[in-house]
């Protein structure tokens, strides 16, 4: 085993708003896992998040930034910006992480601003999107651009946005690293004894076919295509049952439109399940209709489980799904297409067994959690060594 360094490095992690998320799941359990001989980790938020509680429980250092939020506004951003800035003075950390795209900007520039000697972001997906008006798309790049600069690490989760990136001229092209972002592959997939049952228990009936999603409902990902594909695909199998396991700001539209659709009792929100690998592994198909993504934690846990897949073609599923090898890939925002994908697994199931089957054996142990957490371990020694903290 490799022997210590010399003293600990202070590791502080750094995200807008804990919620029931991958980036967010990922960055706890790095946080809460990193080896305690060699870093001493800490964690700073905004508060309200969902997982809170858990990092209370399980984190040694917890700091929360009153004023750090998730929406884009000028003063309260400057008050954040001002606060991380004073946090990090008291702290005095040797290396901050940042996460999400608010966090991402703000704390980056508040470790440069408080002299922090190691400052790295990893991209769980880019907060700049085609759909936005130019002017502030243009925004979001130039103050990436900037960020970049001051960043001595860019770790992204999938190969699509490391190439967006280089091509946008964020960061030093040789400051860029690739760590997926990782599941624990020995919980997928999982064992049900009795896969009716647990259908029956979130209201989706015993014995009929089940299409799965999992999300957060906000506009990245798009629900409302979710339901509005479900009505096609239920005018050829009336018996299935739809199932979007997550919660967000977009619910009371989304419930809306399933009473519109007049699919109430056969598209179901249930909100977060802490049984999600059990019901991925009850499910048929599972269904992404994100309109961009990073590396889409939902989509790597239902292709280990060996569920088929349909999703819309973006960035980070791009990383992952290869068109009729291992799912199927719609073009974004094409409902028809998704529909009919969706239809002829239901109506196949050796297509779905082999789909299934190649989608199982692409996750391999580079999408392993705690091997997430070592690569991430090994480059902050790294540039700390480089940054002179610790003996070469």
């Amino acid at each position: 085993m490799t022997e210590p360094p010399s003293r600990r490095l202070k590791v502080c992690h750094l995200i807008t708003m804990l919620e029931f998320g991958g980036a967010q799941q990922n960055t706890l359990y790095t946080s809460t896992h990193l080896d305690p001989r060699r870093f001493e980790a800490s964690l700073v938020t905004g508060p309200g998040g969902v997982l809170d509680d858990e990092a209370r429980r399980s984190l040694p250092r917890m700091i929360f930034a009153a004023s750090l939020k998730r929406p884009v506004r000028a003063l309260p951003d400057l008050a954040a910006l001002g606060e991380l800035w004073r946090i990090l003075r008291a702290e005095r950390p040797d290396v901050v992480h940042t996460h999400s795209s608010k966090a991402g900007i703000l704390g980056r520039l508040a470790a440069f601003l408080a002299g922090v000697p190691v400052v790295l972001h990893t991209y769980h997906g880019f907060g700049f999107h085609d759909g936005q008006p130019p002017l502030l798309r243009r925004a979001y790049i130039a103050a990436e651009r900037v960020c970049g600069a001051l960043s001595h690490a860019l770790i992204f989760v999938s190969e699509a946005n490391r190439k967006t990136a280089r091509a946008l001229g964020l960061g030093d092209p040789a400051s860029h690293v690739l760590i997926r972002s990782g599941i624990a592959l020995s919980r997928f997939p999982a064992k049900v004894e009795e896969r009716g049952r647990l259908k029956a228990s979130v209201g989706a009936g015993m014995h009929k076919p089940l299409v799965l999603s999992v999300g957060n409902l906000k506009p990245q990902k798009n629900p409302e295509d979710f339901v509005l594909a479900a009505r096609r695909v239920l005018d050829e199998h009336p018996e299935a049952r739809f199932l979007f396991l997550g919660d967000g700001e977009l619910r009371p539209r989304v419930e809306g439109l399933v009473i519109r659709e007049k699919l109430h009792g056969k598209v179901l929100f249930p909100g977060w399940r802490r049984d999600t690998p059990e019901l991925m592994a009850a499910a048929d198909v599972f269904v992404l209709t994100s309109l961009w993504e990073g590396l889409p934690r939902s989509l790597v846990e239902a292709m280990r489980t060996g569920l088929p897949s349909v999703c819309y073609d973006t960035d980070g599923v791009r990383d992952l799904l290869r068109d009729g090898e291992n799912g199927f890939l719609a073009p974004r925002g094409d409902v028809g297409t998704l529909a009919r994908r969706v239809s002829e697994l239901l109506s196949d199931e050796p297509l779905r067994r082999r789909l299934g089957e190649a989608a199982a054996r692409s996750v391999g142990e580079e999408f392993d959690i705690d091997a997430m957490v070592r690569r991430q371990e090994d480059l902050y020694l790294r540039l700390a060594r480089e940054r002179g903290l610790l003996p070469a």
